[in-house]
Formats: structure tokens, sequence, C-alpha cells
């Protein structure tokens, strides 16, 4: 795993631009305001593209890399084409599989869980209805959060755009995998609950 997934701060800055078929994102240490990985759809095929700019934008299928701001794959997310409830597959820099998410049926501000390779549930992303606040919780006990209040960078960082903050608890142990799923699973909120 890449050291930077054990920071526990994260600013997470859409990238904006008309007619835009991918989601870009630059992600910046929350500590220092530097930006220290990029998430992009790199290889976007022309029918998903289309189909990006219509109703149909969440049964897309998307391929997202994150990489360090030199170019080192950190890790990837995929999921095919979606009918009904998303399904998303993460692996680590080396395409090992480390976990994958399953979107649930029904839940206000939108819910997926969280499974290690052993199908094993080790969390659940919960969102709130009211708005943009989601929490990755197991048995009342909560390992990370992501929110679009938080007054730590300038203002010019806060446009239309979907920016907000990713913070990771302390109990989330360093190079644990729980930490490539977490961050994976933040960049997953826009295309599989939000869009």
């Amino acid at each position: 795993m890449h050291p930077i997934l054990n920071k526990n701060l994260f600013f997470v800055k859409e990238q904006v631009g008309m007619f835009k078929a991918s989601n870009n994102f630059d992600i910046y240490d929350g500590e220092t305001q530097q930006q220290v990985l990029t998430c992009r759809e790199p290889n976007l095929g022309v029918f998903t593209k289309m189909f990006r700019f219509t109703d149909y934008k969440r049964m897309t299928p998307f391929h997202i890399e994150i990489r360090t701001t030199s170019g080192d794959l950190v890790l990837k997310v995929k999921r095919g084409v979606t009918f009904f409830l998303s399904s998303v597959e993460v692996m680590d820099e080396t395409g090992r599989v480390v976990g994958r998410f399953k979107q649930k049926f029904f839940s206000l501000g939108g819910k997926f869980d969280i499974y290690d390779t052993n199908d094993q549930v080790l969390c659940t992303l919960k969102g709130k209805w009211s708005g943009w606040d989601f929490k990755f919780v197991r048995d009342n006990v909560e390992f990370a959060y992501v929110t679009k209040k938080w007054a730590g960078f300038g203002k010019e960082f806060f446009t239309t755009a979907d920016n907000y903050v990713l913070g990771i608890e302390e109990k989330v142990p360093a190079n644990n995998d729980l930490r490539l799923l977490i961050m994976a699973a933040v960049m997953c909120i826009d295309m599989v609950l939000k869009e």
C-alpha cells in the first residue's frame, strides 16, 4: 500500500469542465494542503461518453485510477454496466483485488456495504438524506467520514463542483486494506449514489 494512504485527512476537489464525461478529482493532504493524488478515468469508451450526458449516467461503467502526482498507481476502482444496484471492485497498485462495495436496495441518503475478499462486511457507508454527509461505520463504531463542511481550505476551493473532506479515524491501522477501500468508496459516492 502506498504510504500516502496512511494519512488521516484529505480534501477531494472535483475537476470541473464543460462537456466533461469523465469524473476527475484532485486529492490534497488535509494537513499540508498539497496535492498528493489524482483520480482519473483515463480510458472512457465512445458509448460510455455519450451515455454520461443522459439520464443513464448512473448505469454507465467506470474504471478509475488513483495515482500519485508523480504518476505511480495507488489503486483502481472498477464497475461494469449496471441496471439497478451497483457492485464495485477495488484493486491495489499491483492489481490484487482488496474488496468490493455493494449498493443497498433502499436507503434514504444512500448506503453501500464494503466487503473484504472473503465476502465479509468490513463496514457500511451511510449517507444522510438531508445533505452530503457520510460515515463509514460498523457496530456503531465510526471508521471515517465524508462531508462538504470544512473551513480548513480557502473559499477558492469551494465552487459548484463536488468538493469534500475525507477524515479517517486513527483506529484504522496503517497499511490496512480498509484504508484503500475507504478512499475508493469516496470516489464512488458521486458516481453510485449522488449522480
